[in-house]
């Protein structure tokens, strides 16, 4: 706790009093223009990687940047999308995963969780689709291959799982919402947004296959479904 009280001093006394125009207009409301879906592990720092301030993106976290498809639970992922997108206006949303993953290590081994950690195993539950792709397409995946490529499934999983809200459906239907798919590299910094025209995650900077810059067709079968990578 003391590291964390020393953290709140230095905020104080001195990025809060060099940002307090900043905080004093985010007391007045907030107007983030993204929406970040990524992992609760420790390592990630949504606004550092980023290098956003506060009030710049809506954030939401938690173990493997997981939203289970509309209607399935009644937990707070449903209600933050719907929130971001109908009530803050959001036009763009991020899901980003990560290497080294650990619900994605778990998920390859889901079986193992239900006497451990059974409310993990109740979560993960959520990214059956992940785990039956990985099962169906990367039977000679093994190890670290395995792992990193049943991160980037679950990423595009759950762009999948987005499109099933109605909220989602209706602003990419108007072409007033783009998705996207990133993932993080701890090792490295790296970070790797899927590129939907080449069926692989590229560096955002040199992609040119963005949703948003495709041709109408091209657009319609994406918003379709039929961009996943073994596609």
């Amino acid at each position: 706790m003391k590291r964390l009280i020393q953290g709140l001093h230095e905020f104080q006394t001195t990025y809060f009093n060099t940002h307090r125009e900043l905080f004093e207009l985010l007391s007045q409301g907030q107007h983030p223009k993204f929406l970040f879906i990524t992992c609760s592990d420790s390592r990630i720092d949504p606004n550092l990687i980023t290098q956003t301030e506060p009030g710049e993106m809506f954030i939401i976290r938690n173990a493997g940047n997981i939203i289970p498809p509309y209607g399935a639970t009644n937990g707070g992922e449903g209600a933050a999308v719907e929130y971001a997108v109908h009530a803050l206006g959001i036009e763009e949303i991020i899901v980003c995963g990560h290497s080294h993953c650990g619900a994605m290590k778990g998920l390859l081994k889901i079986e193992k969780l239900e006497d451990e950690m059974p409310a993990v195993y109740q979560w993960l539950k959520h990214a059956e689709a992940t785990r039956r792709i990985m099962k169906e397409h990367y039977q000679g995946y093994e190890g670290e291959d395995l792992l990193n490529a049943s991160i980037q499934e679950n990423v595009l999983t759950q762009l999948e799982n987005l499109r099933t809200y109605p909220v989602v459906q209706s602003r990419l239907k108007a072409g007033k919402m783009h998705l996207h798919a990133w993932v993080y590299e701890i090792e490295t910094g790296e970070v790797l947004e899927y590129n939907a025209l080449q069926g692989q995650f590229l560096p955002p900077n040199t992609q040119f296959g963005r949703i948003a810059w495709l041709s109408k067709e091209q657009q319609e079968r994406i918003y379709k479904g039929s961009y996943s990578k073994n596609s």
